[in-house]
């Protein structure tokens, strides 16, 4: 048999991504389609807590040791970065904590790190944003959670609509987070930030950008992102104004 033939010079060289996720994470394919065929995810859970998706959650998935373990999880396979897949873990507590997280996981050997809140401070900061609309599907404690968080930004939130789920967030269908982007949307708002890592949103971001003229931030796309500019690598999927926010890294 000839072995010297095309099919058999493979496999692609693969780089990698650590993610370390919450215990109710279900979106891992939304996650592969913000990236290119030679990045692989490598994802390490929080232990399960038996608690709704709330403030209390928040805290528990971001606990400073359980992040540091999940971090030496999937050290083996060699990322070149770990992500902490979480939106409220990483704004529950304010811009030190999200800055905490990071510092966990280089502690813990992760050869860079970010965090999904983290990414959206460094998208705030590079598209100079001031004023936002929010969307969550959180309950109003979590979500008046993350207003504060891009408070200490600098950033006005002029709407805030959540959906008062606490749990299941995957479940919920386009044409209802698309009605509360656009109910959420306002003259004044210069982007919307639709939260949450397991809320589906990769097939909006480009029609209701085109339909509302301005920057839809979703907290996968901002994570992906930010590992895949951490790499030197091109964005990939849906996203006009973010292109270029995390080339620089």
């Amino acid at each position: 048999m000839d072995l010297n033939i095309p099919e058999f010079d493979g496999p692609i060289a693969q780089r990698g991504i650590g993610i370390i996720a919450p215990f109710d994470l279900a979106l891992e394919r939304e996650l592969w389609r913000w990236l290119p065929m030679e990045v692989s995810l490598h994802l390490a859970r929080t232990p399960y807590e038996p608690v709704e998706v709330s403030a209390e959650m928040a805290v528990l998935v971001s606990d400073r040791s359980r992040v540091m373990m999940a971090t030496r999880d999937v050290l083996h396979v060699e990322p070149e970065v770990v992500a902490y897949l979480c939106t409220s873990g990483s704004f529950i507590n304010g811009l030190a904590h999200e800055r905490g997280l990071v510092d966990a996981m280089l502690e813990a050997g992760a050869p860079d790190a970010l965090t999904t809140s983290g990414a959206l401070v460094e998208a705030v900061r590079h598209l100079d944003l001031s004023r936002v609309s929010v969307i969550t599907p959180y309950d109003a404690v979590l979500t008046q959670k993350l207003n504060e968080f891009l408070g200490e930004l600098g950033v006005d939130v002029v709407q805030s609509d959540h959906l008062g789920l606490g749990g299941g967030m995957w479940r919920v269908n386009y044409r209802t987070i698309a009605e509360r982007i656009i109910k959420a949307d306002d003259p004044q708002a210069e982007a919307i930030f639709v939260s949450c890592t397991n809320l589906p949103t990769y097939d909006l971001i480009e029609p209701m950008e085109r339909t509302l003229g301005k920057p839809i931030l979703t907290a996968n796309q901002l994570t992906m992102w930010a590992c895949l500019g951490r790499m030197k690598l091109p964005m990939m999927g849906p996203g006009k104004w973010l292109r270029d926010v995390f080339q620089g890294e």
